[in-house]
């Protein structure tokens, strides 16, 4: 499911956060949004959720507005997982994952087992989840986002709390997902793994979408100095990708 922004701005209370923004998520790929803190990005994925209501403009589902979608229909199209891990009942680990398959008529128990087995959490499955460690509430929580096998996934800061293994291994099962025709959006602060496993770079900055395109064409000295206000080094070690920053600019 493709998501297109025309013209939109986006405000938290009087604060405009995003302003302009005219840009388009493909299928099939994974999108990673970039950019300094308060750049707007957790904004911007709560409005492609349809938590956030645009003041102007218009945010597309497919070739539907998303104002026009009923709340099921959007729950069934769209998982989101925000940047906050918070869980307020001790539910077993198997429970909380399952609460994603509530837009659906059925609990769908194999839906379930793979989510748990796809964040290698199904031995924590009967835990309490108050009772797991920061990392192993952030795979539950990830685990239930992939239990909705919703076409579209947008998920804000997954690797927050994660291991370099678990992190790893979300970011390749993002990759396999997009090439089964689902489209992932991430926001994140780690751009070596936007440069390693992205294929669409959203860079906000200053209010705006200071660039958007493939890894390679976004990812360059030229936008993210400008954007984050220090010298970056953009290079590859054995083919890979990678990011540094250097120094503030003066």
């Amino acid at each position: 499911m493709s998501v297109a922004l025309k013209n939109v701005r986006l405000a938290l209370g009087d604060r405009v956060v995003l302003d302009t923004v005219d840009a388009s998520i493909p299928v099939g790929r994974v999108t990673a949004v970039v950019g300094p803190n308060g750049a707007g990005k957790s904004t911007l994925l709560r409005a492609c959720a349809g938590l956030l209501s645009p003041v102007h403009g218009e945010i597309a589902l497919g070739d539907r507005p998303i104002k026009e979608l009923t709340r099921p229909e959007i729950a069934r199209a769209i998982a989101y997982l925000p940047q906050e891990r918070a869980v307020h009942w001790p539910l077993a680990a198997r429970a909380v994952v399952a609460l994603g398959r509530l837009p659906h008529d059925d609990a769908d128990p194999a839906a379930i087992t793979r989510a748990l087995a796809a964040m290698d959490i199904a031995p924590l499955a009967d835990r309490p989840i108050s009772q797991l460690s920061g990392g192993e509430r952030a795979r539950v929580l990830v685990a239930r986002a992939l239990a909705q096998e919703a076409p579209l996934l947008i998920t804000d800061e997954p690797t927050a709390g994660l291991d370099p293994a678990h992190a790893l291994a979300l970011f390749s099962l993002f990759r396999r997902l997009a090439t089964e025709g689902r489209t992932i959006v991430v926001a994140l602060h780690d751009l070596s793994l936007a440069a390693r496993f992205a294929d669409h770079i959203l860079l906000l900055a200053n209010q705006r979408v200071a660039a958007h395109g493939p890894p390679a064409d976004v990812l360059t000295p030229r936008y993210l100095e400008r954007a984050f206000s220090v010298t970056m080094l953009c290079t590859t070690v054995g083919e890979m990708p990678i990011v540094v920053p250097v120094s503030t600019l003066p």
